[in-house]
């Protein structure tokens, strides 16, 4: 496995490293999280796609898209934080865990964003007791047993980025991943809510299907995001595209 640094302009500043964690204590990918402020919230978001950046066919299969390093990292990721924070469209295309199993660490609680009421109470998420539940919906009423509610009153059908995360941080949740779907994760982006952004490109091309991020439209490219970016070569070929958005706006 290989790294390397990209900065805004593009040229590779460094090379060497490893990405996994060794006896000597976490390796830099991760100590934004583990560094993190503690009198603010930490959002770090989580991509994988594949080169031409679909994270799902047309049917919504995303399974086997990345490899098991891939999945080994998002494991990591989620032991690293409070809270996996999931749109309800990830549940109900994939009926995630969201559980740490791949690697060895704490579990974090898991949020569920169903502002409709969708979330059925057959959901993995809720048959397995390793942490919490969380719904954030605009009504108790709308809240599966087994879960517990975050009511956010919306003046919109969509709830807040902005609203989640301070309601989230005031229940002592400061250290966030957002981990899916790709819209979930682009109207974190949008708001200006996210911190980082790892993005898990894998050796494939679709072709087709559904795509990564959605972001809002720009007019040139002279508008367009430019992070500094660490990249890093997994073991299996996926690529790991770790990006620090914090001085990033869009415009």
């Amino acid at each position: 496995m290989t790294s390397g640094k990209i900065r805004n302009e593009g040229s590779v500043t460094s090379s060497g490293g490893k990405l996994a964690e060794t006896a000597g204590g976490t390796q830099s990918i991760f100590n934004p999280i583990v560094n993190a402020p503690a009198d603010r919230p930490f959002v770090i978001a989580q991509l994988g796609q594949s080169l031409d950046g679909r994270i799902a066919t047309a049917s919504g299969d995303s399974r086997g898209i990345n490899g098991a390093a891939a999945l080994d990292h998002l494991h990591r990721l989620r032991s690293k934080v409070d809270a996996v924070v999931v749109g309800i469209g990830t549940i109900i295309a994939d009926d995630p865990q969201l559980t740490v199993r791949r690697v060895d660490g704490p579990q974090p609680v898991r949020v569920i964003i169903d502002p409709r009421g969708r979330l059925q109470a057959s959901a993995r998420c809720l048959a397995t007791g390793e942490s919490d539940c969380i719904v954030v919906t605009s009504s108790e009423q709308l809240v599966p047993k087994g879960a517990e509610g975050l009511v956010i009153k919306a003046a919109a059908p969509r709830i807040e980025p902005a609203d989640i995360v301070e309601a989230l941080f005031k229940r002592g949740l400061k250290k966030i991943l957002v981990e899916g779907g790709g819209t979930t994760i682009s109207h974190f982006i949008n708001a200006g809510m996210v911190d980082r952004i790892h993005i898990l490109a894998a050796p494939l091309i679709l072709g087709s299907g559904i795509p990564g991020l959605s972001l809002l439209p720009i007019g040139s490219v002279d508008e367009a995001l430019r992070p500094e970016t660490a990249v890093h070569v997994l073991d299996g070929g996926d690529v790991l595209f770790d990006c620090d958005l914090r001085h990033q706006r869009r415009g």
